[in-house]
């Protein structure tokens, strides 16, 4: 008796632990937006992909040619920073966990701000070149 007791002990044990270390390696693995200002601008490409053929939104085909033109540059441009963003905030982190002294860090954390910095104005220019495209009611739709 004591034995089973043990034994499924040790089991539940095992599997709370597991679900934990799970857990914890999701909550890491959370996609960090690369932009300056976070949550506080649309994404407007998010919402057009998701209404591209509504009929309320009813894009014409010269709209969705541009609005597609602007999807990848954004998107390209985005990804190529996000990358460069990632690899720099790892190096930081990597370096201050080590014990360097913040000094030495202070070049990558201005290169690291000037590359979100890049990227908050892809993500404006994308606002801004969307809202060109759109009439005012078809903003209205998507904001």
């Amino acid at each position: 008796m004591k034995r089973k007791f043990l034994t499924l002990l040790a089991s539940s044990l095992l599997i709370v632990s597991f679900s934990t270390t799970i857990l914890n390696a999701n909550s890491q693995a959370k996609k960090v937006k690369p932009f300056l200002i976070q949550g506080k601008l649309p994404h407007f490409t998010k919402s057009i992909k998701i209404l591209w053929d509504d009929k309320d939104l009813a894009l014409n085909k010269e709209q969705k040619e541009k609005l597609l033109i602007i999807r990848k540059k954004t998107i390209s441009q985005a990804k190529a920073l996000a990358k460069k963003i990632m690899q720099l905030e790892n190096k930081i982190v990597k370096l201050s966990n080590k014990g360097i002294k913040p000094s030495k860090l202070e070049k990558d954390v201005y290169e690291l701000a000037k590359l979100r910095a890049k990227a908050t104005i892809v993500h404006l220019n994308c606002l801004y070149n969307t809202r060109k495209v759109l009439t005012k009611k078809q903003l209205s739709i998507i904001e």
